[in-house]
């Protein structure tokens, strides 16, 4: 099998030749879509995230010590500073959740929003590891052909549990 590196909008990725003849995965995402009758448009009116800074935002808890923990190893193995971050507690973190089609107090999954979609759970967790230093695409690239459900369940129970087996803090952890 064939491999090749392809650096899209800053994010390093792997993909395989279509020699390779690999399947597709499913990919949990959130497509933004207008707003429906007297709703307020959450991608319009999150747009200006995205004006001057096309980065994908990851959005994590803030108060949880695995996910803070989560945010300093990424920060730390991102050279390329190639994504940015958003504690879900925060008011831009909560207008994210909404562009996101999720509800504004739902902190049970770490998000990456990029300008056209958003990913929950495992996928993101895949996408952020796409986008960090090496070898962490690879390790993606491969972690993909792992069913979706396998790994939203490891992801869920891990998530469910974050507070017991990690702690949380008094206060939002802020994230520059």
């Amino acid at each position: 099998m064939a491999l090749a590196l392809s650096v899209p909008v800053g994010c390093a990725r792997l993909r395989a030749s279509t020699a390779a003849r690999v399947r597709p995965t499913v990919a949990v995402s959130a497509n933004l879509s207008p707003p429906r009758g007297d709703a307020v448009d959450w991608v319009a009116g999150t747009s200006s995230f995205f004006e001057q800074d096309s980065r994908p935002i990851m959005l994590y808890d803030g108060v949880c010590n695995l996910c803070n923990g989560g945010v300093r190893f990424v920060r730390n193995n991102d050279q390329n500073r190639s994504i940015r971050f958003e504690a879900l507690q925060s008011e831009a973190g909560k207008k994210l959740l909404r562009r996101s089609g999720r509800a504004p107090d739902d902190i049970s999954s770490v998000v990456l929003v990029e300008k056209e979609r958003s990913y929950i759970k495992s996928e993101a967790v895949l996408k952020i590891m796409a986008c960090i230093d090496l070898p962490f695409p690879q390790l993606a690239f491969f972690l993909q052909f792992v069913p979706l459900f396998i790994r939203d369940f490891a992801y869920d129970n891990v998530a469910n549990n974050r507070y017991s087996f990690f702690g949380r803090s008094d206060s939002c952890e802020i994230m520059d």
